[in-house]
């Protein structure tokens, strides 16, 4: 019998006979429900070095509900069974300000699924260092890259726990079969092959920015996907302030990503209807031949509509956003990182467990997800874009760099800079001017 798990995001009247399952425990004769769940993950001799856990509880907070959350809770099911260990989770739509009062309070969680290194920046103070045996393991796990993401001051708090592939073009691949249309390497191929869709009779582009309270979010990609094709020391200087937001480079990749975006011969329905597109509908006129590219992450594949299949020879599929400088490997990433705000030897046990490969290779298999840790089987995902996306996210070959508004200030990176692009899209102030106003934003 599994232990309680509290879903506290499973409010639907729907969901009520799965929460009641997973509250009581699935009986023997289910286990085979559990199928996606790896034989090594059912096994308990791998959870001995984990040592007997009966009777502790360990909270986790995170932003990820619904399906998701089932699937991610599959994933450490065992984990809870084989120690003893139950393993209370609750997801929020508003983690970002529900974590600030929990911590404020003196509510803390014991672990945090914290989606931004800054924001987990915000919290080191409250926060429990990642000890020598979880920082060996992120160290076998991840490149240093993705662990500096982890690390503030110097000290390692937090490995990854999901991570997204960003920098990714959604297409139709019949429609480009059938059309000759070959996936473009660089960006002056991928704006050549602009030209010969818009020449065919086909809109190149669909975009759209509108993401509710977080409208502009998808635009600051652009700009991040270019400026850290510009160079990698130009992204990072950019992020840390390093130089200013207005420095001419980064005015720069407004205007190349305005070759796109404010072309009204590439944008499908015109440039005046990305501000108010929702970003997960806005793919979806490819199917229809309506347009023939969207930029979006790999995450993107789970915003198709029942029945598409998404991949490689499938309905639709995504190719790498293309580099500006011949032999660079890039990628723009995103991910949560696991952070703890107490600790004893339940969380200990449970922060090194959802470090191991054990773990990231049955999350890999109980739905779509995609990881950057090291020893996964891409091929073991349940999907071919989340093959894809951690086939790339595993290859230490990739350079890899985290959202830059992601990184910086929540004045900059989920404030001005959302509020420029759509400012800037809706062709109510140029990039200097938009660029400008980001800079007086950055808190002194």
């Amino acid at each position: 019998m599994s232990k309680t798990r509290r879903l506290a995001f499973l409010v639907a009247a729907t969901s009520a006979t799965a929460l009641v399952a997973a509250a009581c425990g699935a009986p023997e004769e289910d286990d085979d429900a559990r199928g996606a769940v790896p034989d090594d993950a059912t096994d308990c001799a791998n959870y001995e070095e984990y040592g007997d856990l009966e009777g502790e509880t360990v909270s986790i907070f995170g932003s990820i509900r619904d399906q998701e959350a089932d699937e991610m809770t599959e994933a450490w099911s065992y984990f809870e069974e084989c120690t003893g260990v139950t393993i209370e989770y609750e997801g929020s739509g508003e983690l970002e300000a529900d974590i600030k009062v929990r911590v404020d309070g003196g509510n803390a969680p014991d672990i945090a699924l914290l989606p931004q290194p800054g924001l987990m920046a915000n919290f080191a103070d409250s926060l429990v260092p990642a000890s020598d045996e979880l920082t060996a393991l992120a160290e076998e796990g991840w490149s240093e890259d993705w662990r500096g993401y982890g690390t503030v001051d110097g000290t390692f708090y937090a490995p990854p726990h999901s991570s997204n592939a960003k920098s990714f073009v959604w297409y139709s691949p019949s429609f480009f079969e059938d059309n000759g249309y070959e996936i473009p390497t660089t960006w002056d191929e991928m704006i050549d092959l602009s030209d010969q869709i818009a020449a065919d009779g086909t809109m190149p582009w669909c975009v759209g920015f509108e993401s509710g309270g977080a409208t502009g979010w998808p635009g600051t990609d652009w700009i991040e996907d270019i400026v850290l094709r510009e160079g990698t020391d130009v992204y990072d200087q950019w992020v840390d302030h390093e130089i200013p937001f207005n420095d001419p480079q980064i005015v720069s990749a407004f205007e190349k990503a305005g070759e796109i975006l404010t072309n009204e011969d590439y944008i499908y329905g015109g440039t005046d209807t990305i501000s108010s597109t929702p970003f997960q509908e806005a793919g979806w006129p490819i199917l229809e031949d309506g347009c023939a590219m969207h930029r979006q992450a790999s995450f993107y594949g789970a915003m198709w509509e029942g029945g598409i299949e998404v991949a490689e020879d499938g309905d639709v599929f995504a190719f790498r956003f293309p580099e500006t400088n011949e032999g660079d490997n890039t990628m723009l990433v995103a991910g949560e990182f696991v952070a703890a705000f107490n600790d004893n030897e339940a969380i200990e046990a449970t922060r090194q467990f959802l470090a191991s490969s054990l773990y990231h290779n049955a999350r890999l298999q109980t739905g779509p997800w995609s990881t950057a840790n090291q020893g996964v089987d891409p091929a073991s995902a349940t999907t071919p874009i989340n093959e894809f996306a951690t086939e790339i996210l595993t290859d230490p070959d990739v350079t890899v760099r985290f959202d830059g508004s992601d990184l910086m200030p929540g004045e900059v990176g989920a404030s001005s800079f959302w509020t420029g692009m759509i400012q800037w899209v809706d062709g109510e102030k140029s990039a200097q001017e938009v660029a400008d106003d980001i800079e007086n934003s950055w808190p002194q």
